[in-house]
C-alpha cells in the first residue's frame, strides 16, 4: 500500500525539493512521527557522525584504535554483555516468582524492582560503593574471601547489572502474565516433568521477549555513567569505561576525541543490537513451526 500518490520526478528537480515534496503528501501521523525522530534521534547522531568526519582518516584511526580506547571497548562490552545475561536469567526467575506466587510483602517488591528506573544513578552509585565496600554490608562479607568489590571492574559490572535489572523484569512479566497455565498443565498430564515442560513449553515463547529484555539492559548498561564513574576506580586498563573517558575527554576540550570514541561505540551497539534482533526474529519463526 503507498503511503501517498506517485509524483512524476524530472530528473533536472533537486533531489531534496523531491523528498520536501514527498513529505508534504504524507499523512499527518508520518509527519509528526519523522519530524519527532528527526529532532530527537536522527539530527543528533547525525551531528556526531559529522563531527567525527571532519578528522582526517589517520587520526580517526589513530583515535579509534589508541590503547586506552581499546581497553575501555573491552570493559565496556565485556561487562555489559555480561550484566545483560546475568538479568536475563535472574530477571526471568523473579518475573515467575512475581506472577505466578503469591506471598507477603509482594507488591513492595514489585515496586522496589523499578526502584534503578527512578534513582538517580550518582546516588545509586555511591549506594552500592559504600554497600560493596570493604566495611560495607555485603563487602564485609566478600572481603574474608579475597573478594573486592568497589572501585574495581567488578564493581562496574554490579553497578551495570542494578541499574538494568528492570529492563528483563517489565519486559518477561506481561508476556507470563499472558500464558495460559491450562498448557502447563497439560503438559504435566502427559507425563512431561516441571524441568521439560519450562525447556518445551514455556521457554520457547518467552524466548524473544527474554532476548528483547536483554537487548534492552544491554543497551541501559552500555551507555551507564553516573553508578559506575562512582563506584569503579576509573583507572585505565583496569576499570575505565568508554562513557567514562569520553567526559574526561571533554574536560580536556578534546571534543574530536570524545565524538571519535562515541561513534564507535554507537556503532559497535548497533551491531550487536542488530545481531539480538536477528536472533529474535530467528526464534520467533522458530517458534512457529
Amino acid at each position: 500500500m503507498s503511503l501517498s500518490p506517485s509524483v512524476q520526478i524530472d530528473s533536472k528537480t533537486p533531489v531534496w525539493k523531491v523528498f520536501l515534496e514527498q513529505l508534504i503528501r504524507l499523512p499527518w501521523t508520518w509527519r509528526i512521527t519523522l519530524g519527532y525522530l528527526s529532532v530527537m534521534l536522527f539530527l543528533p547522531i547525525a551531528a556526531m557522525f559529522l563531527k567525527a568526519s571532519t578528522e582526517p582518516p589517520a587520526r580517526f584511526w589513530e583515535i579509534a584504535t589508541s590503547e586506552i580506547a581499546l581497553a575501555t571497548y573491552n570493559v565496556t562490552f565485556v561487562t555489559s554483555i555480561f550484566a545483560a545475561l546475568l538479568n536475563g536469567v535472574f530477571g526471568t526467575l523473579i518475573a515467575w516468582v512475581l506472577v505466578r506466587y503469591d506471598f507477603p510483602l509482594k507488591r513492595i517488591i514489585d515496586a522496589t524492582v523499578d526502584l534503578p528506573f527512578a534513582l538517580p544513578t550518582s546516588v545509586a552509585g555511591l549506594t552500592l560503593a559504600t554497600v560493596y565496600s570493604d566495611n560495607g554490608w555485603i563487602g564485609s562479607l566478600l572481603a574474608p574471601l579475597g573478594i573486592k568489590v568497589s572501585f574495581t571492574r567488578l564493581g562496574v559490572g554490579v553497578a551495570m547489572i542494578f541499574i538494568s535489572l528492570p529492563f528483563v523484569v517489565r519486559t518477561v512479566q506481561p508476556v507470563l502474565q499472558e500464558m495460559e497455565y491450562e498448557i502447563e498443565e497439560a503438559a504435566w498430564s502427559l507425563g512431561a516433568s516441571q524441568w521439560q515442560t519450562f525447556w518445551k513449553v514455556i521457554l520457547p515463547p518467552l524466548f524473544p521477549t527474554i532476548l528483547t529484555g536483554v537487548a534492552l539492559g544491554f543497551s541501559r548498561a552500555v551507555g551507564e555513567y553516573g553508578s559506575t564513574v562512582i563506584i569503579s576506580s576509573n583507572t585505565p586498563f583496569q576499570d575505565l569505561i568508554a562513557p567514562v573517558l569520553i567526559f574526561q575527554r571533554l574536560e580536556q576540550y578534546d571534543y574530536s576525541g570524545a565524538t571519535v570514541i562515541g561513534m564507535v561505540l554507537l556503532a559497535i551497539s548497533l551491531v550487536l543490537l542488530l545481531a539480538i534482533n536477528f536472533l529474535q526474529a530467528w526464534a520467533r519463526r522458530y517458534d512457529q513451526r
